[in-house]
């Protein structure tokens, strides 16, 4: 097999415990005891949920991050294997547990996370730089959470910068709310694509209009892919600073169930997109309809179709 990868996901790797369904609406006090669905333990995270997205849809995949040295580290590397993803580099920490999330889901399929960092933190400049060989290997590096990674946010600058002088395209993603512009705007000089959720970009850049959000990491990244995502709206895409893409929103194959990892499995439609060699419009449809696909079934993964099946979708 080929020792070089379409995407690289790097970051965040924990399990998730889904709990549905649940009144997101009360307070907690009130909820002595909530009666929910069996729980059924799968994983999450930027690289599971991305990861295991694109490799569903056909392409050559890595995960590249820490789980714990714990029976939960077990689940995750057989899912990953199961699911086609490379685990060559998922790195076991002695002494952190393995992330874990507990995702709440309410009867409006939008969801509430408690969550433990755990290894998934542990993941610092260090373990990056130390395998900038696997980047030289590598068409696109997805990088995740930002504004979750405590230990590595002051440095991703760094990380971003000479992970692209391998030749390796750099992508950025969110979670926890968004955080602020800083240290982002240090890290847009070095991304190629940078798309958060509609919440994330008005916590960034503190504009509720999403053009004026992309117009305000356009300042720091002239050069890249921006975008905002919509949701159900769909999404807005920049590919520079005189040029906007209307993303249309694909009707999803089936009843929403849940919501969790629709971002991810957006970023994951675009970049397997580009990789099979279509054009921005094309594949920004792709992604259009991945997310669409996700939202079906409970978790990021289920409800994924393959490629053939997608890109039919969003030619619809």
């Amino acid at each position: 097999m080929s020792d070089r990868f379409d995407c690289m996901v790097c970051g965040e790797i924990c399990v998730d415990l889904p709990m549905r369904t649940v009144d997101r609406r009360l307070p907690l006090e009130q909820m002595e005891t909530v009666r929910i669905d069996p729980i059924c333990p799968g994983v999450g995270g930027i690289v599971s949920n991305s990861g295991l997205v694109m490799a569903r849809l056909g392409l050559r995949v890595g995960a590249f991050g820490y789980v714990g040295d714990d029976p939960w580290s077990d689940l995750v590397k057989a899912a990953f294997e199961n699911g086609g993803l490379d685990t060559s580099y998922v790195l076991v920490h002695p002494q952190e547990a393995t992330s874990a999330t507990a995702v709440i889901v309410g009867d409006d399929a939008e969801h509430s996370f408690i969550y433990h960092s755990g290894a998934s933190r542990c993941f610092d400049k260090n373990t990056a730089l130390d395998h900038l060989d696997l980047f030289e290997r590598t068409q696109y590096a997805l990088f995740g959470y930002y504004h979750l990674m405590p230990n590595m946010e002051d440095d991703l600058p760094e990380v971003l910068k000479q992970v692209q002088e391998t030749g390796c395209k750099t992508a950025l993603d969110t979670a926890g709310g968004g955080g602020n512009l800083q240290p982002l705007d240090r890290c847009l000089p070095y991304l190629d694509f940078y798309i958060p959720s509609y919440s994330e970009g008005l916590s960034q850049t503190g504009y509720t209009d999403p053009k004026e959000m992309i117009s305000a990491y356009r300042n720091f990244a002239p050069n890249a892919l921006l975008g905002i995502k919509l949701g159900d709206k769909g999404a807005l895409l920049s590919a520079d600073a005189n040029h906007w893409l209307d993303v249309a929103p694909v009707t999803p194959p089936g009843r929403v169930v849940d919501t969790t990892g629709a971002g991810d499995s957006f970023y994951a439609g675009l970049i397997t997109g580009l990789c099979n060699g279509l054009d921005l419009n094309a594949a920004a449809g792709l992604a259009s309809a991945t997310g669409a696909c996700c939202v079906t079934q409970v978790g990021a993964i289920a409800g994924i179709k393959t490629y053939e099946e997608t890109l039919q979708m969003s030619q619809i």
